[in-house]
């Protein structure tokens, strides 16, 4: 067997990481299953309580900021209309209706809704959550739709109207997403509005919040005034554990009894250890479809740097071997990605050139670009400079650190040296920002926001701008992605997306690993399990207990 220092342990990490990666898929219940396991009558007599282990506490949970806990918001507040696999369905609105000119959105709301505090949601209550967020109008312009907004009218009781200065087709995808386009009791506001913090969170969801002690825990209790049908785990605890072997030992005693989060990571819990649970009979492992991808990013806009030049970033592209990362790093929690996106992503099954691992390719493609290789096989040289680039990985991420090196190693062997960086999240978020790099770790924003959101960040200075601005084809591919954004018609979208997907695709700006897929352990007799399209949060309010 194979020590948990070498292979297995890595493929904890990312095990580990996927419970808590992002991602959903559906509301289908899709996804793999395994030991479910019944519970002793004298577990089904006791009151059924919902634990999570977290490894940060959920913070602020102003919905219309960025500090909180999603999963704790996706339970406390709703948005108008929710995302799913089968397309955008109603929530708060119970139906909608869009002029022809893609320009007016005129939302129909469902009556009877109120707040956690008994306030009533009301257009006008609608209409100031939405100004609030307007107002902050510099912190959401990630958000393309905050800068699209020209008017928000409370038509009448149930009936809100917001009209756009021009067509943008992601309208409904980003008015679903978990903030900031959610509904606080305009009670809980601060001085008319929420961007200098709020005074209390009283949403419409299925959960109410009812104790929070920082860094320790939350409690969230259902809903019993909710619109819909009243959640049948009536209380579940965000409590905040070390990741790691703190929080195995924990759900071994059940002082936890379920895992998932998206922002954490563990050091010292191995596939083994995973595998005592499941066969302990205690606890089922559910995974869900792909919902994310894994990549590597390559600057094409730093001049003088190897990445620079399309040849090499293709080279790199065929010397990782994919199918090894997914069975030996990963042990197939993660799957081999061979595109920017997969294929369940809306808009993105198309057909791309096959680029499959092929070192002897990428040593031709190198030899053709005049990155020659001496007799001892050391690293290539171009006019007396060497074929070496610096990859930038977040430091507090084992599951990057693991693959760089497999990486690094890989293009060893056709020549190309990698020197590894490990920097906080936020120095690698300022590296994109200003273009500081040659390739750096990276992910799709997910499945509840793609193609279109990373797609808009190939155009963002903050985002992507340097890694898309040195292609040949760079002006043409931002044309497109400002068309597709305002495309009203869903054959040209479709034919778009293509285009731009081919571009990048072709160019090996964006270089896939794998498939990032979300893994939640918990109680075998824990029923109705399922995904979101948001990979930051889950379903609760579906669960059951057999």
């Amino acid at each position: 067997m194979l020590s948990i220092r070498h292979i297995p342990k890595l493929a904890a990490l990312l095990l580990i990481a996927s419970l808590f990666l992002a991602g959903c898929g559906t509301t289908s219940g899709q996804g793999e299953t395994f030991n479910q396991t019944a519970s002793s009558p004298e577990d089904a007599a006791r009151p059924f309580e919902l634990v999570y282990a977290t490894a940060k506490d959920i913070q602020d949970m102003n919905p219309h900021l960025y500090t909180g806990s999603m999963s704790a918001q996706g339970m406390v507040y709703e948005s108008l209309v929710e995302n799913t696999s089968e397309g955008i369905k109603p929530l708060l609105a119970e139906s909608w209706d869009i002029t022809e000119d893609g320009l007016t959105y005129t939302f129909h709301l469902r009556k009877g809704v109120q707040f956690h505090d008994g306030t009533p949601f009301t257009a006008d209550a609608a209409k100031q959550n939405m100004d609030a967020v307007q107002a902050n109008a510099e912190k959401h312009s990630w958000i393309k739709l905050s800068t699209k907004i020209q008017t928000i009218e409370a038509v009448d009781e149930h009936t809100l109207k917001i009209k756009l200065s021009e067509p943008y087709y992601p309208a409904l995808a980003e008015l679903s997403m978990t903030r900031p386009y959610v509904f606080l009791s305009p009670n809980d506001f601060k001085d008319g509005g929420t961007k200098d913090g709020v005074n209390g969170f009283h949403g419409t969801g299925p959960y109410r919040i009812t104790e929070h002690k920082p860094d320790e825990y939350a409690v969230f209790e259902a809903n019993e005034n909710y619109w819909g049908d009243v959640p049948q785990i009536p209380k579940i605890t965000a409590k905040v554990l070390p990741a790691g072997e703190t929080t195995f030992l924990a759900l071994q005693k059940g002082e936890v009894n379920f895992v998932f989060t998206d922002d954490r990571g563990a050091d010292s819990l191995d596939v083994q250890a995973m595998d005592q649970l499941i066969q302990s009979g205690t606890y089922q492992i559910i995974r869900s479809e792909p919902m994310n991808t894994r990549m590597i990013v390559a600057n094409t806009g730093k001049s003088g740097s190897p990445a620079a030049e399309t040849a090499v970033r293709q080279a790199i592209w065929l010397s990782i071997d994919r199918e090894a990362i997914s069975s030996g790093l990963t042990e197939g929690t993660e799957l081999p990605a061979n595109t920017l996106f997969s294929p369940n992503v809306n808009d993105a099954d198309v057909e791309l050139e096959a680029r499959s691992f092929d070192q002897a390719k990428a040593a031709e493609l190198l030899d053709q670009a005049g990155w020659k290789a001496d007799a001892n096989g050391t690293i290539r040289t171009k006019q007396g400079a060497p074929l070496t680039m610096n990859l930038y990985y977040d430091s507090n991420a084992p599951a990057q650190k693991a693959m760089s090196e497999f990486i690094q190693h890989s293009l060893k062997s056709v020549g190309m040296e990698l020197k590894l960086v490990g920097e906080e999240s936020s120095s690698i978020a300022s590296r994109r920002a200003s273009g500081d790099y040659d390739l750096l770790f990276n992910q799709t924003w997910g499945l509840a926001y793609d193609p279109q959101s990373t797609i808009a960040a190939f155009t963002s200075a903050s985002a992507y701008r340097h890694a898309t601005s040195g292609i040949a084809e760079a002006q043409q591919l931002y044309r497109k992605i400002d068309d597709v954004m305002v495309s009203t018609e869903e054959g040209k979208r479709k034919s778009l997306y293509a285009d731009i997907l081919g571009i990048v695709h072709d160019e090996a700006v964006f270089i896939p690993l794998t498939y990032g897929r979300v893994s939640i352990v918990a109680p075998s007799e824990l029923q109705g399990i399922a995904f979101k399209q948001s990979q930051y949060e889950l379903p609760f309010e579906q669960m059951f207990v057999r």
